[in-house]
């Protein structure tokens, strides 16, 4: 019997093609699954990769609860156009505390996984009020109501708590003073502790203009202005890279 005939008896006979395909994929899982129990860990930890501040925590809630990722993905893949538009390509390390990550699907708009920094609160403000005012052919509509609504988060300190028990590193110390972070970190003249310790590179200041109160706008700035900046990319790559060929 010819391979023609016999891959025809295949597809005709639907238990034998369903059996065939179970086994292939079932081959294919193995391969893909069984290496992943002899190594202690999927994602090697980089150097300057910490959880988020409270304030930077609650700006990502605020990003997730207005849809943000339906239009910004957060993860810049390995190829040339994406790493001479948008930065250094994204590690694993990097999305490592997030729950749920923020990868995204959809490119609306601009990848967001490096613009920390790269724009200033002035321009991010005005960006979130009136989109087009800054770039002429967004789409992207209005969120001034962040700018006019105070920041309410209800016991930061169980938030903190609750993401511990998936894996987040929080300490105690963190969980306690949550709320002292929470307002410290918006008020440029509030008096921060520990919380630059505790946290490398948080950035303790007003970020939507008004330091008489603490609002959405201001969380979520400080959410954005974070992103992409905690770790020596170059490093970590080189790192992550040696970690994946130690594993193979």
């Amino acid at each position: 019997m010819s391979i023609m005939e016999k891959h025809k008896k295949l597809e005709r006979n639907i238990t034998l093609l369903g059996a065939a395909a179970f086994v292939t994929v079932a081959i294919g899982g193995i391969v893909e699954i069984a290496p992943l129990f002899w190594i202690d860990n999927t994602i090697e930890k980089v150097e300057g990769m910490r959880p988020y501040t409270p304030l930077e925590l609650a700006g990502r809630d605020i990003y997730v609860r207005e849809g943000c990722y339906l239009c910004h993905s957060q993860m810049v893949r390995p190829f040339r156009d994406e790493v001479e538009r948008y930065g250094h390509y994204s590690l694993a390390a990097e999305s490592m505390y997030d729950h749920p990550f923020q990868w995204g699907s959809k490119r609306t708009g601009p990848d967001l996984a490096r613009v920390g920094g790269r724009y200033s609160d002035e321009w991010h403000v005005q960006h979130l009020k009136e989109p087009t005012s800054v770039v002429p052919e967004s789409i992207m509509p209005s969120y001034s109501f962040l700018a006019d609504t105070d920041l309410h988060v209800p016991t930061p300190g169980k938030r903190l708590a609750t993401l511990r028990t998936v894996g987040v590193p929080y300490t105690d110390e963190d969980i306690e003073l949550a709320e002292a972070d929470l307002q410290a970190q918006g008020n440029p003249d509030a008096d921060a502790g520990t919380l630059a310790e505790r946290y490398p590179k948080a950035q303790q200041r007003d970020y939507d203009g008004d330091p008489k109160r603490l609002t959405e706008m201001d969380a979520l700035v400080a959410y954005l202005q974070m992103l992409g900046t905690l770790v020596d990319l170059n490093s970590a790559a080189a790192q992550e890279d040696l970690a994946t060929e130690k594993g193979r």
